[in-house]
């Protein structure tokens, strides 16, 4: 038996079911893990022990009268810009530093309704703007598979406590790249799903039009047991899908056989770190020798516009859903000014640190009179030549394949001074989110620096609203490796 921290979601559910263990040993169990390793790694903002010791506890009850769902009594972390009713939801910044939810999310309505345990709320960049967690107002989260390193960000802090064992899965939220990139960088598995696919309700918005909740897991099927747990319609998200969810797990045949695979050249640039290359390339031999037939004569040519694209349409969505933390409402407000305006210009200043305030400024000027059509209309024109590349490469291939990130996690403080090199971070997974697609990173492999083996992620992208056949492909890949079985050095 694995050690308890580090068993998947699926072997869980076997032992709980068979009553070898009970949803409080469990929960115990990575408890002392957190105890044990966050002090290092900090991928925690809160804890919530003694709630997650009472969820455990009405888990086994649940479990004693046969009720067991699949998520029923298994340990979850969630990322900290999701509202959870009565415990603290910061976004990891001192304007929501105190602020305690009267409601919960509709994932978070959905992971109780499954019987799951929250043991805390995980630490990111400051309102899901960043790619290294080292925006968060409290403090850096660390790599655990080397602590000089980052995570990889925004959802930094769930991709490393599911590395760690600090729990069995995580939620995050994915803007640009913030769940495939952390999920590349530290060796778990991460899933974007289509725009409208979960429920955006409860979530503390960032940019409306490409925010999207899900799951980090250290296996495929765990991310389709997850999936079928969050995903459906609800009428108080309007850009919620009213469509049927299939049961993700069927989609897990192994099979690869005749399925059409495109791998896109805008995405092997160059300048693409060696090793990173190298392991991409040997995944994608391995899922041609499972049967699907490769193809690298694809181009998206629009790639290249997405960064501006992204930096453009996401800023000024920022600006206007950031508008709301004025002091008056909610979150941290000064009060020692000489008047009203003063007080708010105050909370803004001190309650927002640099990056979120960059881009405000940079959405507020994009959006301004005489520089609307010059800049955010313009953007919204490519995103769409964008999008009709993508369905024009999904009318010829089943999925594409790319790699996540250009590089393996960067040392804590390599480019926190250079923003441009940080935003190039997400280059490969920004795309993905202006064109609304559903997209994920399955572990494919290990680049060595310094003597330290650090992880290096396959995206896996599909059309929309076909998380199975993306889910099929990373899962077969999946289990004709080996990389999703080793653990960090922590």
């Amino acid at each position: 038996m694995s050690e308890l921290h580090y068993l998947t979601i699926s072997e869980a559910r076997d032992l709980l079911d068979r009553r070898e263990i009970s949803s409080a040993e469990l929960t115990r169990a990575v408890l002392e893990r957190i105890e044990a390793v966050d002090p290092s790694i900090r991928a925690y903002v809160t804890v919530t022990s003694d709630l997650a010791l009472d969820q455990a506890r009405a888990a086994d009850e649940r479990i004693a009268r046969g009720q067991a769902d699949a998520l029923t009594g298994v340990p979850v972390c969630v990322k900290d810009v999701i509202v959870t009713n009565g415990v603290r939801t910061t976004c990891s910044s001192r304007m929501l530093e105190n602020f305690v939810p009267p409601y919960d999310a509709s994932v978070i309505e959905r992971l109780k309704a499954a019987g799951a345990v929250m043991v805390g709320k995980s630490n990111m960049d400051e309102f899901a703007m960043g790619s290294s967690t080292e925006n968060s107002a409290f403090f850096p989260t660390h790599n655990p598979w080397d602590l000089e390193r980052v995570p990889g960000g925004s959802s930094g802090g769930s991709a490393a406590a599911t590395a760690a064992g600090e729990c069995l899965f995580a939620l995050g939220s994915d803007t640009g790249g913030s769940i495939r990139q952390p999920a590349a960088l530290c060796g778990v598995v991460g899933v974007k799903p289509t725009y409208g696919r979960v429920s955006r309700y409860g979530l503390v918005a960032f940019a409306s039009s490409l925010d999207q909740i899900g799951p980090f897991t250290r296996t495929v099927r765990d991310a389709a047991l997850v999936l079928n747990a969050i995903c459906g319609h609800d009428r108080r998200d309007s850009t919620s899908a009213p469509l049927d969810v299939p049961d993700f797990t069927r989609s897990l045949t192994g099979d690869l056989k005749g399925l059409r695979v495109g791998v896109p050249k805008e995405y092997l640039p160059d300048n693409l770190d060696a090793g990173v290359r190298k392991a991409f390339l040997a995944a994608i031999d391995e899922v041609e020798r499972l049967g699907a037939e490769v193809d690298f004569e694809v181009s998206l040519p629009s790639t290249d516009a997405a960064l501006a694209v992204y930096y453009v349409i996401a800023p000024s969505e920022a600006s206007a859903n950031l508008a709301r933390y004025d002091g008056v409402k909610y979150g941290y407000s000064y009060q020692g000014g000489a008047s009203m305006w003063e007080n708010m210009e105050r909370t803004r200043q001190y309650g927002f640190g640099d990056e979120v305030k960059r881009r405000i400024m940079l959405g507020t000027y994009a959006l301004s009179a005489g520089y609307y059509d010059a800049y955010y209309l313009k953007a919204q024109k490519v995103r769409t030549l964008i999008r009709r590349e993508f369905d024009a490469a999904f009318a010829r291939y089943d999925v594409l394949l790319t790699p996540v990130s250009p590089t393996p996690a960067f040392k804590i403080g390599e480019k926190v001074d250079d923003p441009f090199a940080m935003y190039l971070s997400d280059i490969f997974t920004l795309p993905v989110n202006i064109a609304g697609l559903p997209g994920m990173s399955v572990p494919a492999g290990f680049v060595e620096i310094d003597g330290k083996p650090l992880p290096v992620g396959l995206q896996v992208l599909a059309k929309p609203f076909d998380e199975a056949t993306m889910l099929r492909v990373a899962h077969a890949y999946e289990q004709a490796t080996s990389w999703s079985t080793r653990r960090p050095p922590v």
